[in-house]
């Protein structure tokens, strides 16, 4: 047979000089006597096929490439759902109670969706009744239909652009995006009117959990984690089933490229509120960790401040009626700020002792250092050198974090399809000057996740503290004994104007101020402000409400000269 195959080719092999050629499976020629093979491939003749005998029978309409798989049809609550659920999972693995989940987020996104009027409810709101636009479909009847239902959703004003608008997007919505609302979600009176859920109200949600289960974890304890990464919420939608299809509009809702600020979930927290129309929280007790009386002790010892502080601390909140915390929407319809309210009465407190006018404070500083047993006496001049020089150090880790984290997604979201090209040169571009990086310094440029920690310092002789620890230094030499009853040294205390403005027509005054206000308590407002992750502002506007209510009081009180130092008080 292959002799037969062969027969026109009569070339000798060049290895060996044979004409002795055979056709391997492949068609290849090769030679039997060394068994080399050549180019040469057999011709093959297709008997079947008869000129002019084959025609085209039918044309395809549809495109040549294959359209990938859209995935199923979901709507974005869905995908938000998932994301609190990966949140709460990540908060139950850093010790969060298994209650916080099941019976108290749950419950409240039950709530929240019912009244939004997306589930649970038997009139469920559709205000965008979108058709996929499918091969071989009218378009022009899905453009009426998607007319006709943003007609209804934005009512009479600006119809005409609106349908326009929503007809050029839904004519081809299998490629522009991969859920089916995303419109509602868009129009910014649908978000007014209903409440629709963002991403920086997961967190405010997650907030919400936290403080009716009565954990530890404060806003600027969730927020921290965020930041470290404990907690998903920059580039969340990565951990999205597989066949929820993002895509398109999808990214202006779940593309995220910063941690929201404290006062933005806090005000989004007490929106919620207002909309879910919760009742009374569960009482914050003092056992509570919760609790500023508790919670005091915490942030005294992350700013190295001695153990006797405390106590003062509790009887100034006691003086100032701080004692009910709990949100009531009666008596406090106000959402409490734990952690802002306890670093503004620890503030207080030391104004109370020190003075902190940038006088009083150095002099009390200088009358310890002479004495006998200074070793054991707080300094608050020490103090001030060795958090100082801690608080710079932390400062500075924070923003190489900040720098060096990898804040774009693996996977990137692009709006439209035009811009597509552009978002992925832009991330091989990011990649190879990462790779670069990596090369020239010889280590990964993405930064290591640490350990979470209630903590921002780390006091004590152990290798790699911040300083010195002060915990056990004694406040004596600031103290003193005034009809057997130990009082301050200081009886003076300055402030600021102290009226209240109308929170519609100004805002924070702190911007003014601050060039007048003493050095050291400018510097004590950054140090809470950077332990808290909040702006000084915010937190001065705190210490204004907590002095309003303290000096109120004993105005109210006062009916003559008392042996208790705060009654000494000066406006």
């Amino acid at each position: 047979m292959d002799e037969e195959l062969t027969a026109g080719f009569r070339e000798p092999c060049s290895q060996c000089s044979a004409v002795d050629w055979g056709i391997s499976d492949e068609g290849r020629f090769y030679c039997r006597s060394c068994h080399n093979v050549i180019e040469r491939t057999k011709e093959v003749v297709d008997t079947t096929f008869t000129p002019g005998s084959t025609r085209i029978s039918t044309i395809g309409r549809g495109t040549r490439c294959r359209k990938p798989d859209r995935g199923r049809h979901w709507m974005i609550c869905e995908g938000f759902q998932f994301i609190l659920r990966n949140q709460a999972d990540a908060l139950l693995g850093l010790g969060v109670c298994a209650h916080f989940k099941d019976q108290v987020l749950c419950q409240l996104w039950r709530l929240y969706l019912q009244k939004s009027r997306q589930a649970f409810t038997n009139s469920p709101v559709r205000s965008s009744r979108l058709k996929v636009h499918r091969p071989g479909s009218d378009s022009d009847s899905v453009a009426e239909s998607s007319a006709a239902s943003a007609s209804e959703t934005d009512g009479d004003t600006n119809m005409s652009s609106t349908a326009a608008s929503i007809t050029e997007s839904c004519s081809d919505w299998s490629q522009r995006s991969g859920s089916s609302d995303v419109v509602t979600y868009l129009t910014a009176r649908q978000r007014r009117s209903r409440g629709l859920m963002n991403m920086p109200k997961t967190l405010a949600l997650i907030h919400l959990a936290l403080l009716w289960s009565r954990e530890s974890l404060t806003l600027s304890d969730l927020l921290r984690l965020v930041n470290e990464g404990h907690v998903p919420y920059v580039n969340a939608f990565e951990e999205l089933p597989e066949e929820m299809k993002l895509d398109g509009k999808d990214a202006l809702i779940f593309r995220v490229e910063s941690v929201p600020s404290h006062r933005l979930v806090q005000r989004q927290a007490q929106t919620l509120l207002l909309f879910l129309q919760l009742q009374s929280f569960p009482p914050i007790s003092r056992q509570s960790l919760l609790h500023p009386a508790l919670l005091s002790l915490r942030y005294l010892a992350d700013a190295n401040l001695p153990d006797d502080l405390h106590p003062w601390v509790c009887r100034l909140m006691d003086d100032a009626g701080l004692v009910d915390f709990t949100f009531d929407p009666l008596s406090c319809p106000v959402l409490p700020r734990y952690d802002v309210q306890t670093a503004a009465v620890i503030i207080v407190t030391m104004k109370l002792i020190f003075g902190l006018d940038d006088h009083t404070e150095w002099d009390l500083s200088d009358e310890c250092g002479v004495q006998q047993d200074s070793e054991n006496m707080f300094s608050l001049r020490r103090w001030f050198r060795l958090t100082q020089a801690a608080l710079i150090s932390a400062q500075q880790k924070r923003l190489h974090a900040a720098a060096r984290k990898q804040w774009k997604a693996k996977k990137p979201l692009y709006p439209s399809r035009a811009l597509k090209a552009v978002v992925m040169k832009r991330k091989r571009t990011a990649e190879q000057v990462q790779m670069c990086f990596e090369n020239l310094s010889s280590r990964p440029v993405s930064v290591q996740r640490c350990v979470p920690s209630s903590f921002i310092f780390c006091w004590g002789d152990e290798d790699g503290a911040d300083g010195p620890s002060l915990h056990h230094k004694k406040l004596d030499r600031v103290l003193t004994l005034k009809h057997n009853v130990q009082t301050l040294c200081n009886t003076t205390y300055w402030h600021t104007a102290l009226r209240v403005c109308d929170p519609k027509k100004c805002r924070s005054h702190y911007s003014e101020v601050e060039a007048t206000l003493p050095r050291s308590f400018v510097w004590l407002l950054q140090l809470f402000s950077f332990l808290l992750s909040v702006k000084p502002p915010h937190l001065y506007e705190e210490v204004l409400k907590v002095e309003r209510r303290v000096l109120y009081r004993r105005t109210r009180r006062r009916t003559g000269t008392t042996s208790r130092a705060e009654d000494t008080v000066v406006s």
